[in-house]
């Protein structure tokens, strides 16, 4: 039964993503501009810069970026967003900054980052962590907060480890939460690093895109842009839904 709801949710996902390129060939066509290129014309321009290595090259370079800046966000963002969600004190103490950094722009940020630490890879990195972790924070500490105390409780009276009480009893109630903000939190990065790489890199998808919007190359930019989203939708099915199914599996 299982198996067969999967295949049904790929087939109409299948549906869907036809549906859309239908769509665009069909508007592709009555503009008859080079301003919207046929999807063919895209994927042809997918085909050649993934022969020449182009594609992968500078969409490897991204992912690197998007991968260090995600675990740094994480980590620092689990921490203070637990800390935050158990301890009032704290909360109180850090609420008005963290209000703050979730309402300052991103551009403003890695600009900042930029002027503060050049143009070099920790700045990107710094920025666009900068950028997720209060989302983390946000969070966490909200299922830190639904922890139910008195799982702690038993825990405390029959003298578990404190290591086996983070693995056994914190973090399943915590799963939840850290997957939705691993997921949002992906989608909100690969954004931001772009951003970041356009304004300052001479590498990587964004660094790209800005080459080419200077020289009104919408095809090549809408090619870029679909092996981008090809490669994040492959990442969300390929790692994020199996991770969220096995770390929900303790429900079962």
């Amino acid at each position: 039964m299982a198996a067969r709801t999967q295949r049904r949710g790929w087939l109409w996902r299948s549906a869907s993503l036809i549906g859309l390129a239908a769509v665009w060939e069909i508007a592709a066509r009555l503009a008859g501009s080079n301003m919207l290129p046929t999807p063919f014309a895209v994927l042809a321009a997918v085909y050649r810069d993934t022969r020449s290595g182009q594609i992968p090259l500078e969409l490897g370079i991204t992912l690197l970026r998007v991968a260090a800046a995600f675990v740094v966000a994480m980590s620092v963002g689990t921490v203070i967003g637990f800390m935050m969600g158990r301890s009032r004190k704290l909360n109180l103490l850090l609420d008005g900054p963290l209000v703050l950094a979730l309402n300052i722009p991103a551009l403003v940020i890695t600009i900042l980052c930029y002027l503060w630490l050049g143009l070099t890879e920790v700045a990107v990195i710094v920025a666009v962590a900068l950028n997720k972790i209060p989302v983390v924070v946000v969070t966490v500490r909200e299922g830190s907060r639904a922890i139910d105390a008195r799982l702690l409780a038993v825990a405390q009276v029959y003298r578990v480890p404190r290591t086996v009480t983070l693995y056994r009893v914190i973090l399943p109630q915590l799963y939840p939460y850290l997957i939705a903000s691993a997921r949002n939190g992906l989608a909100l990065i690969w954004k931001i690093v772009l951003v970041a790489e356009l304004l300052g890199r001479s590498n990587g998808v964004g660094f790209e895109l800005s080459v080419f919007f200077q020289y009104f190359d919408i095809t090549s930019i809408l090619a870029y842009t679909l092996a981008f989203a090809a490669l994040v939708m492959i990442i969300e099915a390929g790692v994020m839904r199996p991770l969220e199914k096995r770390a929900m599996r303790w429900r079962e």
